[in-house]
């Protein structure tokens, strides 16, 4: 039974995609793997002080400037992959690096915070995929005025809240945040299909916009895990 439903779903997948398009989105998540290996490859780095901590600020800035080259280089007939390849492990190496002092306090507060948000960014990301390439084609693109409003929206309540000390305002926009990202998987992954549809075969700007899904979702439920197993470690003691 569960062969016949594997096999199911392989040729579900093989009839809902043409040929040119499966082959594209095998290459961005092949790259999409790569790039997270090597934001790995930065976490380490960081979380074990390979390099000094005086260092964040010049790797903020390389980051910055890897994104911009990839991001006013677009190279849609994709003769310049092998380019930008390379300046998309750089920025997901650095990108990583800067999660440094997150994965740092995970650690301080409970290291198998790190494994449950790894596994379910890892969930989150399968099943909003595959929900994005079954569903109909795009049916999702209309949410991204939604998610950029939310976004925007987001970034006010940060602020707003550096001076108000809410924690309440602080759960909503935790929350909401993983609730956007889960979004925007969706949007992404629709767009990545239509673009190439339309001739575009730009394989690392397209990893690039999902690996930033990856790491947002990675980042936020990191920060949602530990604060709540602190509080629980509080009320214990208390």
């Amino acid at each position: 039974m569960a062969s016949v439903n594997i096999s199911g779903f392989i040729n579900s997948f093989d009839n809902k995609l043409e040929p040119p398009i499966k082959h594209h989105l095998k290459n961005v998540y092949a790259c999409l793997a790569m790039s997270t290996l090597a934001a790995g490859l930065g976490a380490i780095i960081a979380t074990h002080n390979l390099i000094k901590t005086e260092a964040g600020l010049f790797c903020a800035i390389g980051a910055a400037v890897f994104l911009f080259l990839l991001l006013i280089y677009p190279d849609d007939d994709g003769k310049e992959t092998a380019k930008r390849v390379g300046y998309l492990f750089g920025f997901s190496v650095l990108s990583g690096f800067g999660m440094g002092p997150l994965l740092k306090y995970a650690m301080i507060v409970d290291p198998s915070i790190i494994v449950t948000a790894l596994i379910s960014t890892s969930l989150v990301f399968v099943s909003f995929s595959l929900c994005a390439i079954f569903s109909e084609r795009g049916k999702w693109l209309y949410l991204g005025g939604i998610l950029l409003t939310l976004l925007n929206s987001l970034m006010l309540m940060g602020f707003a809240n550096i001076f108000l000390k809410s924690t309440v305002l602080w759960n909503i926009r935790a929350y909401l945040g993983i609730f956007v990202m889960c979004g925007y998987i969706l949007y992404d992954t629709q767009a990545i299909i239509v673009k190439r549809k339309m001739g575009s075969k730009d394989v690392v700007a397209h990893a690039l916009d999902l690996f930033v899904d990856v790491l947002g979702i990675f980042r936020k439920l990191l920060i949602v895990l530990s604060q709540k197993e602190e509080q629980r470690k509080k009320r214990r003691n208390s």
